[in-house]
């Protein structure tokens, strides 16, 4: 893989952080800045909306923006955005602190996907997209509990500087590291945005919202399950949830191999495998061990998903995949919330600590069920990674003066046109339908 991928990590890494740092922080914010902790939870949101105002907004406006410095900038915002929450005096311009830092979060991995893609061979895309999201799924192990720590020890305002320092060496990385790549050759915002309403497009974002949603429907409530159901002692939660982002390290790595592989069978067996055990935690819950080996399979197969629901929007969008890689992320967040707010319905109607475990199942049935139907609307597609690479590593190899080998192969041909420029696609031998 090359080494560039290794400056998207960072970055993911980072952005991972800061996402999730502030769960652990917000007695601290609150104490500090005199308000209650419900009202400090508003600075989750705060980011959560940047994220979904950010995604469409900034990619849309750098469409012809030369992808690395794209990346830059980016990572310049929310370095911006991290600072502003360090130094914010009052708790409304930490609020507008955490907004800034949320913006880029989409367009980042929406423009991230894509370069991660276009700097690999056919074949190798997923595990490249994935080896960009593992430094988010790191960030949960090790950079959300170091941050946490290091805020209660020294205040919050430390961990947000951390964070700051985090974007300024991604950002020195990036430049370093990503080789020049152009902005896709005749993708404008209109074209981003047809590709955006493509119904394949649209199905899976859709995919992604209900699939998502049943994890955070139990992740939100997570911590209070294990210490009310379980009987853990408070002080053993971190531990709980590291476990969780082991398991999703264990998805991430599964996920691009698999997703080279067989794009749709890897979505529909992440999908249905989630939903079967989010089903069994509402018994497993019961079992210190058997919810610890839960929990990890659950973090393992939700993060599954990711890669493929990625690729399969970039893949969809053709020759403009940067807005609705982009848009993915925004579903990501609504996921998030809205994952959070049906299993609060449940907790409310007193169905018990464990019932937003079938409240999870029941959602990432419907996620399976959408992917389903769009897999019968597109019967006969070929490889993801297809449409997304062919115009990218011509651009890397003149970005970098690199030759790819000659094989003394010769592909067959298909006869099947590239849907935007009219030339024969070369099969790589993977089917997503």
């Amino acid at each position: 893989m090359p080494l560039a991928l290794l400056a998207l990590a960072i970055s993911a890494f980072g952005i991972g952080t800061t996402e999730f740092v502030m769960m652990g922080l917000l007695p601290n914010v609150a104490d500090d800045l005199g308000t209650s902790v419900p009202t400090a939870g508003y600075l989750v949101s705060a980011y959560a909306l940047g994220v979904v105002i950010g995604a469409p907004l900034l990619t849309a406006l750098g469409s012809r923006i030369p992808r690395k410095r794209m990346l830059v900038w980016l990572m310049a915002v929310f370095t911006v955005g991290n600072l502003a929450s360090a130094l914010a005096p009052t708790f409304g311009l930490l609020v507008a602190g955490r907004l800034l830092a949320g913006l880029p979060h989409g367009a980042f991995f929406g423009v991230g996907a894509v370069v991660a893609a276009r700097l690999v061979h056919e074949g190798r895309q997923a595990r490249a997209v994935a080896t960009m999201f593992l430094g988010l799924t790191i960030a949960n192990i090790i950079g959300v509990p170091a941050a946490t720590l290091l805020g209660q020890q020294l205040g919050w305002r430390a961990t947000f500087l951390i964070v700051a320092a985090i974007g300024l060496v991604a950002m020195a990385s990036l430049a370093r590291l990503i080789p020049p790549l152009p902005a896709e050759e005749h993708t404008g915002l209109g074209r981003e945005l047809r590709a955006l309403g493509n119904r394949q497009v649209l199905l899976g974002l859709l995919t992604t919202v209900f699939g998502f949603a049943g994890i955070f429907a139990v992740y939100s409530y997570l911590a209070s399950m294990m210490t009310e159901v379980t009987g853990f002692a408070a002080g053993s939660v971190p531990l709980v949830l590291a476990l969780f982002g082991i398991g999703m390290t264990l998805g991430a790595l599964a996920a691009g191999p698999l997703t080279d592989r067989a794009l749709r069978s890897t979505l529909y067996g992440s999908l249905a495998a989630l939903a079967l055990v989010l089903t069994a935690f509402h018994f497993t819950a019961q079992v210190r061990w058997a919810a610890l080996v839960t929990v990890v399979v659950i973090g393992a197969v939700g993060f599954l998903t990711t890669t493929p629901l990625q690729m399969l929007v970039m893949n969809k969008a053709q020759q403009a995949p940067t807005l609705a890689a982009a848009s993915n992320q925004s579903a990501f967040n609504l996921a998030n919330a809205g994952g959070a707010w049906v299993g609060g319905l449940a907790l409310s109607a007193g169905w018990g600590w464990t019932s937003p475990t079938l409240v999870g199942a029941v959602l990432a049935a419907l996620g399976l069920a959408v992917a389903l139907v769009a897999g019968v609307l597109d019967r006969g597609a070929h490889d993801t990674s297809r449409i997304v690479a062919r115009s990218g590593e011509g651009d890397v190899e003149r970005a970098t003066g690199a030759t790819a080998p000659a094989t003394g192969a010769t592909a067959p041909a298909t006869g099947v046109a590239d849907p935007a420029t009219g030339a024969a696609a070369v099969p790589t031998g993977d089917r997503i339908g």
